[in-house]
């Protein structure tokens, strides 16, 4: 059994696709998840699994979710080892002491070269991102809210995905840790 991270996307943002986090937890049960824990309401969740296919058991879980609440969000599932090798290589470590200032996205697959080079048109003068394989580190120091490269870098990427800040992507390395030390004894 691995322990896996579940993003998922759009969910429970400005009273839309409510999904109640004990909803998500036991659907995730019934599909088979151990000790599935998540964390706050946004769609984030760590839990044990065999899981064969993780693009295929995305699609089940949103399913599930659709028939219950009416509607799919699109889920990315992460094994913890990955979570953790994206946090080591991290290009912005000074950031990590102003957690809400720095974010990582998970992308469906890496980017196009030109697309990359078209981001940077999207930066302001005191942001910074890096893109590493399908991971997208940014460094916002003013913050996400009114960044013009937030708000466009998926459709200049022309790549879906999910993103998180520091803060919360190392709380789910940190209970992803415990789950797998869990599994140990």
């Amino acid at each position: 059994m691995k322990t896996w991270i579940a993003l998922l996307r759009g969910i429970n943002v400005g009273g839309h696709n409510r999904l109640p986090m004990k909803s998500l937890s036991q659907i995730l049960e019934a599909a088979g998840c151990e000790h599935v824990k998540t964390y706050i309401q946004s769609g984030n969740v760590v839990f044990r699994a065999e899981i064969k296919s993780a693009a295929r058991f995305g699609e089940e879980i949103g399913q599930a979710i659709e028939k219950e609440h009416g509607f799919s969000p699109a889920i990315l599932l992460i094994p913890a080892d990955e979570l953790e090798r994206a946090i080591a290589s991290n290009p912005y470590p000074e950031a990590t002491s102003e957690p809400k200032t720095l974010h990582l996205s998970f992308l469906e697959h890496e980017p196009e070269e030109g697309r990359i080079s078209a981001a940077k048109t999207l930066l302001a003068k005191t942001e910074s991102f890096t893109v590493k394989g399908n991971l997208l580190y940014l460094h916002a120091p003013e913050g996400i809210g009114r960044s013009k490269f937030a708000a466009g870098i998926e459709r200049v990427l022309q790549v879906k995905m999910t993103g998180r800040n520091w803060r919360t992507v190392t709380k789910l390395e940190e209970l992803a840790a415990t789950l797998m030390v869990r599994a140990v004894l």
